[in-house]
């Protein structure tokens, strides 16, 4: 039985045009005075705490509590600037696959397992019209690890179903293999899609349980 359905963001649900790499290097510029500082940073399936983390240590800024507010404060301020005209999409099959999974005899929960922070994922869902979806998720508010990042929205699916939850009833869908390794960090079962970070063979070469070229290619009854 199907429970819990956890979201990827950036490559599974929305291409925004690397905004949010784009919003990093304007905070990053403007608070400590590092130009082009995301250059070389690898983004893909990573938390935004642990990017941040990266950069101030690459640097030379101090990783302090205060040295993170600022930055972050400077990055969703740029982030809801940028997404107003960001060019791009919700990804194929995404909201589709969405729908069919409220439309299931029982439907699951739907959340989000992502390595944004909260109001990151929430703008750049906002402007996409998806945020509303979703009932319950973990960011890299939470924890800068992804793995424990799915522990605590699997426990939050769990307390917001009122009962304990195992884990092969709860679903994890990203798009690299760092998505799969969170799933299996809980005992989920996962589906890759390869419409961001990574080829489809490179995500089979992680065994998903499934993998496909894009959500457009499975339907939610097949995991039901």
């Amino acid at each position: 039985m199907l429970r819990l359905v956890l979201f990827d963001i950036d490559g599974t649900l929305l291409h925004t045009n690397a905004v949010g790499i784009k919003a990093f290097a304007r905070a990053f510029e403007n608070f400590f005075q590092v130009a082009n500082g995301t250059v070389g940073l690898k983004f893909s399936g990573r938390t935004d705490t642990a990017l941040a983390r990266e950069m101030f240590l690459k640097y030379g800024v101090e990783p302090s509590r205060r040295n993170f507010e600022l930055f972050f404060d400077g990055y969703t301020h740029w982030l809801a600037h940028m997404i107003a005209d960001a060019q791009g999409e919700v990804c194929p099959g995404a909201q589709q696959f969405i729908h069919e999974l409220q439309n299931l005899p029982q439907p699951p929960a739907i959340g989000l397992l992502t390595g944004n922070i909260r109001l990151g994922a929430e703008l750049k869902l906002r402007r996409f019209g998806l945020w509303d979806y979703f009932r319950v998720g973990a960011f890299a508010d939470d924890h800068e690890d992804r793995n424990e990042i799915a522990k605590i929205a699997h426990q939050r699916g769990s307390r917001l179903l009122g009962e304990p939850l195992p884990g092969d009833h709860a679903l994890v869908i990203g798009d690299t293999p760092l998505d799969i390794a969170c799933g299996r960090a809980i005992g989920a079962k996962v589906l890759a899609v390869a419409t961001g970070g990574a080829t489809l063979a490179e995500l089979e070469a992680h065994k998903p349980d499934r993998a496909v070229p894009d959500l457009t290619h499975v339907r939610a009854k097949e995991f039901y």
